[in-house]
């Protein structure tokens, strides 16, 4: 199976997929959006659209889902089995609102990246 995941190093979001990936023991290819806009790029020629995440599973697009709507996508597609394992972050949630200001905190001392 070939998955590609465009996430954002740090978002509630992506984390809830990247926690569905582990939760199923998944292979897959983190491309991070953010540090990257060639990876930026062809995710939104890809999914015809800009939100993430996105995810590619043997080329069909999902497009701006949760991680819980990529478990729903696995199950109801027979991909994978039920699993009883806990994910250790939320699978359908943004980040908290400490998380966003640890990250503007952070983006302060960095310099911002421009993709256009």
């Amino acid at each position: 199976m070939d998955i590609k995941a465009y996430l954002k190093p740090q978002c509630g979001w992506s984390m809830g997929v990247r926690a569905i990936m582990d939760k199923y023991s998944l292979e897959y290819n983190d491309l991070d959006i953010i540090n990257n806009p060639s990876i930026y790029a062809e995710m939104v020629e890809k999914s015809g659209q800009p939100l993430s995440p996105c995810v590619e599973i043997d080329g069909v697009m999902l497009a701006d889902v949760s991680g819980e709507e990529v478990e729903n996508y696995l199950l109801s597609n027979k991909i994978v089995d039920e699993s009883a394992k806990e994910t250790s972050v939320p699978t359908n949630s943004p980040c908290s609102d400490e998380e966003h200001e640890r990250q503007r905190n952070e983006s302060k001392t960095t310099s911002p990246v421009r993709f256009f």
